[in-house]
């Protein structure tokens, strides 16, 4: 397939990560979650670091607490294009935000579990 806009190897990339900071600067601004959850990974990716016991361990902790900021970054995204074609009550349109929800809520559990297996291991 050929590329018709002539953004193609560097120039692509380029833009792409142009478009992925935006994104990342948006969920900042606009997401008081994301906010939070950036806030506090200042601090855990450091302990993470501190506290793991080898590099698996390490990378185990720090990758299950991003994971949580991933899906906070898509369920920010499914809440924005939800908004975006109405302010009205819609069964759909709720139930797509409290999947999103339900989501990041499995992910944070998820996290604490893995950091409390260990951990205490």
């Amino acid at each position: 397939m050929v590329n018709e806009s002539g953004n193609t190897g560097i120039k692509r990339l380029l833009r792409a990560a142009g478009y992925s900071w935006q994104g990342l600067a948006a969920a900042f601004r606009n997401e008081a979650a994301f906010r939070q959850e950036v806030a506090l990974s200042l601090v855990l990716i450091p302990l993470a670091l501190w506290l793991g016991e080898n590099g698996s361990e390490r990378a185990l902790l720090v990758m299950v607490w991003v994971l949580v900021l991933i899906v906070e970054l898509i369920n920010s995204a499914i809440e924005a294009v939800v908004d975006r074609f109405g302010a009205e009550r819609h069964e759909l349109a709720g139930r797509a935000k409290d999947i999103g929800s339900a989501a990041v809520l499995i992910t944070l559990i998820n996290a604490g579990l893995v950091w409390l297996i260990v951990l205490v291991d």
